[in-house]
């Protein structure tokens, strides 16, 4: 006996499924009572009223755009091809209704688990809206994001603002009190009872952006960016070591391993920004560190904390990828 395995793929269908309701009437007092009773048998409430969507197409349409990126558009083309006609108007009302009475709860409840832990990740990407009244086109709005962190369940939620102002992670936040992973940006400054932690993925970065703006033919082995990406590098390979280790390990090691090199660091910084221009890639990278530095020691203070704020970017990928579809 021969097997050959092959995998097949059963594309998406479309049914109309229908919800017959029988009515009931009394047949003798049609005949002898004043009054006939007519009871009708309940029907499923739909998740639309006065709609034909269902859960299940609601639902498809949300992950189609939300998670792989597909504009309404693009769905109203797709269903096209399975012979049947649905506007990308009637997508757009049905994911506004169902994002505003059947997600809305969801997404308080996870607020108020999210405010109630004591380490956070924050960040914000860039987000451009066409047709937004009273705005023009070409003005940036911004998604923020806020999520948990490395332990418990993740909860990960967006919030849309027209603006970057500080005046909305200061209003999200509102009863937050711990630590909130961020990056280098200011409007995460002042937040009541918030101690805000840095990111070394983003100090390493700027030295690896001042490394790649030296000449081709450069040396780069013993350059000052090279020095300081060596910095950042230890640190990350220290964190990969202890990464499955109980917080209060991770923290025992972080002061014998990481604090030698973060203290090291520190000296190297002050040691090279007098040398540096600093207007040039590399003055900025160690002027980024210097501005960042109590935000970059912090994640020595708790073993629960993450080197960088890579988490978060994680979460906000799926939105960054779909962003240019949507337009």
């Amino acid at each position: 006996t021969q097997v050959r395995k092959e995998v097949k793929i059963i594309p998406a269908q479309l049914k109309v499924v229908e919800h017959v309701s029988h009515i009931y009437a009394c047949r003798h007092c049609e005949r002898s009572a004043d009054e006939t009773p007519i009871i009708n048998a309940p029907l499923p409430a739909p998740v639309i009223p006065k709609s034909y969507a269902s859960p299940s197409l609601v639902a498809y349409i949300m992950n189609q755009k939300f998670v792989e990126g597909l504009p309404l558009y693009r769905q109203e083309q797709q269903f096209a091809r399975l012979d049947y006609k649905l506007p990308r108007q009637n997508m757009a009302n049905w994911l506004i209704y169902c994002a505003e009475n059947w997600l809305s709860p969801l997404y308080d409840r996870m607020r108020h688990h999210l405010l109630s832990l004591d380490h956070l990740h924050a960040d914000e990407t860039e987000l451009q809206v066409l047709r937004e009244p009273g705005r023009d086109a070409k003005t940036k709005s911004y998604m923020w994001l806020y999520r948990s962190g490395r332990y418990g369940p993740p909860i990960i939620l967006y919030e849309y603002q027209p603006t970057r102002s500080s005046d909305h992670p200061r209003r999200f936040l509102t009863g937050f009190s711990g630590y909130l992973q961020v990056d280098g940006y200011v409007g995460y400054e002042g937040l009541p009872g918030v101690i805000l932690v840095g990111c070394w993925a983003h100090a390493r970065r700027k030295f690896d952006e001042a490394l790649k703006a030296l000449p081709k033919d450069a040396e780069i082995s013993n350059t000052v960016a090279k020095q300081g990406l060596d910095f950042c590098t230890h640190l990350a390979a220290i964190e990969k070591r202890f990464h499955d280790v109980s917080p209060e390990e991770r923290l025992a090691a972080r002061e014998k391993f990481s604090k030698p090199i973060v203290d090291e660091f520190k000296a190297w910084l002050e040691a090279q920004a007098p040398r540096v221009l600093a207007k040039s890639t590399l003055g900025m990278a160690i002027q980024y560190c210097l501005n960042q530095w109590d935000k970059l020691e912090a994640f020595l203070k708790d073993g629960r904390l993450e080197l960088d704020n890579n988490r978060i970017e994680r979460s906000v990928k799926p939105f960054v990828m779909g962003r240019k579809a949507w337009l």
